[in-house]
């Protein structure tokens, strides 16, 4: 099947809200349980918080559409407290999907759409090996580490990768 990256809009807050979960529970349900799981997608990708990226100022939330299904999603914003860094806040593709090209061709879209930003910065739960071997294919080293991955408290280590942009 052939996807498309486009633009997300609010009509797509449904199928979104879809992918983040059942992508969310097929990649951290062997790390932290379905229980912590489920917790972290209510609260991180309830509707309301997937408009509001949608919304986002500074913002792009991008998504892979084959014309009746989203195979994949990315949203990434300028990091205001980073001169010239553009947060990659998320990147999934659904478990379906995935090994298609589908998260390579979000990502390269991406990074076109911050013309001011030099470096692309992401922050990955530290037991998501895959996620940093497709990072590193990408471009990206580890930078740093984190105690508190995705929210306060969470107590979910994580890596901090970065990527240096192409002069535009």
């Amino acid at each position: 099947m052939v996807y498309f990256v486009r633009t997300a809009g609010e009509a797509d807050v449904e199928q979104i809200r879809v992918l983040l979960a059942a992508t969310f529970h097929d990649t951290y349900d062997p790390f932290y349980g379905a229980d912590k799981v489920r917790r972290m997608v209510d609260g991180w990708h309830s509707a309301g918080a997937v408009k509001a990226r949608i919304q986002k100022r500074g913002g792009e939330f991008l998504v892979a559409d084959n014309g009746k299904d989203i195979g994949g999603i990315g949203y990434a914003a300028m990091y205001p407290k980073m001169v010239k860094t553009a947060m990659l806040h998320q990147l999934y593709v659904k478990p379906s999907c995935q090994n298609e090209g589908i998260g390579r061709d979000i990502f390269a879209e991406l990074e076109t759409c911050f013309p001011d930003a030099e470096i692309m910065r992401v922050e990955v739960a530290l037991p998501n090996v895959r996620a940093m071997y497709f990072y590193e294919r990408l471009g990206f080293s580890e930078v740093d580490r984190m105690e508190e991955w995705g929210a306060p408290n969470s107590g979910l280590p994580a890596i901090i990768m970065e990527k240096r942009l192409e002069l535009r």
